[in-house]
Formats: C-alpha cells, structure tokens, sequence
C-alpha cells in the first residue's frame, strides 16, 4: 500500500472527515539534505516522504490547534520514525472558515 493510501485510509477511519486532502508534496523538497540510513544525503524528491494534510471534522470541534496536531501525529508514529519525514496538517471543524 502507498504511504499516501496509508494516510487516506487511517485519517478517514479515525476522523470521519467532511473534507480531507492528502497532497504528495515530496517533489517540493528536491535538493534538501536529510538523515537516511543514519547518513546525511541529499533528498531527491522521488517517494513519498513529504505530504500536506487538510483535513475537516467534526471531532476537531472543541480541540485546539495544538490538540488535533498531536491526534493526527499520533496517528503515524511509526511512519513518522520510518520514511514519511515531515507532515504539514491543516485542520479545521465545521463552520470554521478555511483557505483551501
């Protein structure tokens, strides 16, 4: 399965969103360095290391910023200790205004 089916598929099962979109954003960070196999190596921008999250649900209602943060990284531990190296989330409830 894909990292991005991975993330999808856990988002929609723990949150029930209204509105969620996983964006692939790992060709964006071409050229940065980051630790790979315990060495720095220069990123090529191929895979699935980088996404964006935007997701809405209900069960963010009530939640701070940092409080839905935290839910969804607690989601992808391990991914996050494995390959998917960063996750840029935006979240929201109903009726709070969003820009995407």
């Amino acid at each position: 399965m894909s990292m991005q089916s991975t993330l999808e598929d856990r988002l929609k099962a723990a949150f029930v969103p209204q509105r969620l979109h996983v964006i692939n954003e790992s060709h964006l960070h071409a050229g940065h360095h980051h630790v790979m196999n315990g060495q720095v190596a220069e990123f090529d921008g191929k895979g699935e290391t980088h996404f964006r999250i935007r997701i809405m649900a209900e069960k963010f209602a009530g939640m701070s910023r940092l409080e839905r943060h935290r839910a969804v990284n607690a989601l992808f531990e391990e991914e996050l200790r494995g390959d998917l190296h960063a996750l840029a989330i935006e979240t929201a409830a109903p009726g709070e205004t969003v820009r995407w």
